[in-house]
């Protein structure tokens, strides 16, 4: 099996500060970053999604409170 490499646009190696060295791949579940120049690398596990935490919105609803009803408003302008 292969490992499908892709560069990464603008970004900076941390190491020697060259542009557009480097490159990113997946391997045992992590995202692996590295540098062609000078070798770096870098990986970061994969975090596994967390529920959002509640917002005032969500809780209006849940709480069985209805929406607040908008109102039109007309701007006059004064002519001089």
């Amino acid at each position: 099996m292969t490992v499908k490499k892709r560069f990464i646009a603008g970004a900076v190696c941390p190491k020697c500060g060259e542009m557009d060295r480097i490159v990113m791949f997946d391997q045992d579940d992590q995202s692996v970053r590295e540098c062609v120049s000078c070798g770096f690398t870098d990986a970061m596990r994969y975090e596994v999604a967390v529920n959002q935490p509640a917002t005032r919105l969500d809780q209006t609803a849940k709480a069985g409170q209805s929406e607040q009803a908008t109102e039109v408003v007309k701007l006059v302008g004064l002519d001089s």
